[in-house]
């Protein structure tokens, strides 16, 4: 017997998109912990672990684990949850749309959703990257007393750069590899060796094109609250290419990729597992 889906509404597709993202952080943010570290302190990955383990044990790798909650249930509900509905209303969801389409409702989606998020990750990245065992609502208020309101938008520009073209290639290269690996093997967009297959992709190719980004967005909204190091984007490229040359901006690719692969799949796997159980069409 056949199931009758439906698409979801905007509303509901983020809703299913926020619930998917805050379970997989859980599983992620170890990753990105060491990955933010490594950014900021210039470290190898063995150092890195080995000082988070001295710092405060295993339980150190959730440092401002709240905050990540926080990112994902803004922030990803929209970049995650309304890519779907975004790439219909666009005329990209057919199966002869082009890829550029599908990059395009990825980049608008993750681009107002790194706005309503930005807060959280200033937060997350400060929490990470704090060694001196400050509590959150320290941090918030030392944050807030030295910059205001303005201080929880701070690398605004560069995350929703960088979120623009995350999201692009994630939720581009995800939709079109389905469509790919259903062609090539008879598995349906449903099959979750199909969903698996084109997140582990999507995953790869967000590395690539993501890192230099996520660098320059990591050391701007690292900070200090009561000091500017970085007059912007431009400058803060600049200063990282000129004490570290280019290849600089890729430093930390592993545990980017690391964190990228399983958390796009987590991610993808989670939010189309929600679709099925609802009776919504998936991706």
């Amino acid at each position: 017997m056949s199931v009758t889906t439906r698409k979801p509404t905007l509303i509901e597709s983020m809703a299913c998109g926020g619930a998917a993202a805050a379970f997989a952080v859980n599983f992620t943010h170890p990753i990105e912990l060491v990955k933010t570290r490594m950014q900021v302190s210039g470290g190898g990955l063995g150092a890195t672990i080995s000082g988070v383990v001295k710092e405060g044990g295993v339980t150190a790798f959730w440092k401002g684990l709240p905050f990540g909650w926080g990112r994902e249930l803004s922030y990803t509900s929209v970049k995650l949850g309304a890519y779907a509905p975004v790439r219909n209303a666009i005329g990209a969801g057919g199966p002869d749309a082009g890829i550029g389409m599908k990059f395009l409702a990825g980049a608008l989606t993750g681009g107002f959703g790194s706005i309503l998020g930005n807060p959280f990750d200033v937060l997350k990245t400060l929490a990470q990257t704090n060694t001196k065992g400050e509590g959150l609502g320290l941090l918030v208020g030392n944050l807030y007393r030295d910059q205001g309101m303005g201080g929880f938008y701070r690398g605004v520009q560069v995350n929703i750069m960088r979120a623009c073209v995350l999201n692009a290639t994630k939720m581009g290269v995800y939709d079109a590899t389905k469509g790919f690996v259903t062609e090539q093997t008879g598995w349906g967009r449903k099959d979750i060796k199909t969903s698996f297959s084109a997140a582990f992709v999507a995953g790869f190719f967000m590395t690539l094109t993501v890192s230099p980004w996520d660098m320059i967005r990591t050391k701007l909204m690292n900070q200090p609250t009561d000091a500017k190091l970085y007059d912007g984007f431009a400058d803060c490229a600049a200063k990282t290419i000129k004490e570290g040359g280019v290849l600089s901006l890729w430093r930390g690719f592993i545990p980017i990729w690391a964190r990228f692969a399983p958390q796009a799949t987590l991610q993808l796997l989670t939010i189309e597992m929600i679709y099925n159980k609802m009776g919504y069409s998936g991706i």
